[in-house]
C-alpha cells in the first residue's frame, strides 16, 4: 500500500501518534469487541460460533491499524494476509490463543497474531 494514499492526520491525531510509546500504549482505552477477555470470547463463540467472524473483522481492522500508525520503515511491506498464512489459519490462532490464555484480552490475541504475520525480527 502506498502511504501516500493515506488521508491525512488532524494535528491532534498526529501528535498522539508522536507521543506514544509502550509505556503509554498500556493506558489506551480499546473499544469493541477486541477489549473483551479471551474468557468472555471463548463462552461467545461457544454459545453462537458466527460471532468469530465478528471478532476476527476488529482484529483485522486492529492490526490494520497498527500498520497504519507504524513509524516509516517499519513493517512495510507487512502482508496481513498472506497465502502462507490464510484467513482460517488466522482465525484458527486466534480461537487457540484465547483457549490458552483466558486470562488474557482478545486484543492480546491479535497482537500476537500481528507478532506472528510479522514473523522473526532479523
Amino acid at each position: 500500500m502506498n502511504r501516500t494514499s493515506i488521508p491525512i492526520l488532524s494535528v491532534t491525531s498526529a501528535i498522539g501518534i508522536l507521543l506514544s510509546s509502550p509505556a503509554t500504549a498500556d493506558t489506551v482505552k480499546i473499544v469493541g469487541l477486541g477489549a473483551s477477555t479471551c474468557a468472555h470470547f471463548n463462552q461467545e463463540i461457544g454459545e453462537n460460533p458466527a460471532l468469530q467472524r465478528d471478532y476476527f473483522a476488529w482484529a483485522q481492522g486492529f492490526m490494520s491499524g497498527a500498520l497504519i500508525r507504524a513509524p516509516q520503515g517499519v513493517d512495510e511491506g507487512l502482508d496481513l494476509t498472506p497465502p502462507s498464512f490464510p484467513l482460517q489459519e488466522q482465525v484458527d490462532f486466534l480461537r487457540a490463543f484465547c483457549a490458552k490464555n483466558q486470562d488474557q484480552d482478545y486484543m492480546d490475541a491479535a497482537r500476537a497474531l500481528y507478532r506472528r504475520l510479522r514473523g522473526p525480527k532479523t
